[in-house]
């Protein structure tokens, strides 16, 4: 479907870049792109795209807009777009998702759940719109 570079141009301006020798525990929030490539512990959520490298272990419930993981994953996956899980990617616990692909070897322990259509529209779409149909 995508080439790994194209996937991976996406996170050439990554906001927060957690190293493979750091391990890191508490809550984080934001809204710019995410690299894990060490340890996380605690719950992670961005308004942009994640990556979650080969050697990764998080313990975390997981969102994101779109999401490439290789590594492995202790909790629930939300990704409102694209979700691919590589070769080397195990997962323990559910995932959302709008699109989705799983190369072969990826391991998931858990649901898969495919967000309504209608669920997908809400996620994007513009407040101030909300706004003037509920004034009319």
């Amino acid at each position: 479907m995508f080439n790994k570079e194209s996937r991976l141009e996406k996170f050439k301006d990554a906001e927060t870049i957690i190293g493979a020798s750091i391990k890191v525990k508490g809550n984080f929030q934001g809204q710019g792109n995410i690299i894990i490539e060490g340890a996380l512990e605690g719950s992670l959520k961005t308004d942009s795209n994640l990556f979650i490298g080969e050697k990764a272990r998080v313990v975390a419930n997981v969102e994101s807009r779109d999401a490439i993981i290789n590594g492995e994953v202790k909790g629930n996956i939300k990704a409102k777009g694209y979700l691919a899980l590589g070769s080397s990617a195990k997962i323990f616990g559910d995932i959302q998702y709008s699109e989705l692909s799983i190369e072969k070897g990826a391991i998931i322990n858990g649901q898969l759940l495919a967000l309504a259509e209608e669920h997908r529209k809400n996620e994007n779409r513009n407040p101030e719109s909300d706004k003037k149909n509920t004034e009319e």
